[in-house]
């Protein structure tokens, strides 16, 4: 009966673990993501010619920024 009660709660304790580690993943990808790859596809499109399809994109990102602001 204790270690029915010991893996209960071991599995809620690394459950919740599992659970914090996925949302910590999805927060640092999200991250990586805005700050570091954006801006550096950007740049990679206006150095390789592609200016038409950087600035639509930019300006979409800017907009969607702008509107979906979390203050």
């Amino acid at each position: 009966m204790l270690s029915l009660l010991f893996g209960i709660c071991m599995i809620l304790v690394f459950g919740k673990l599992l659970i914090f580690g996925i949302k910590a993943a999805w927060g640092i990808s999200k991250l990586i993501l805005t700050i570091v790859l954006l801006p550096i596809s950007l740049i990679l499109l206006v150095v390789g010619g592609l200016m038409s399809l950087a600035f639509p994109i930019l300006i979409i990102v800017g907009i969607i920024s702008l509107f979906s602001s979390r203050a």
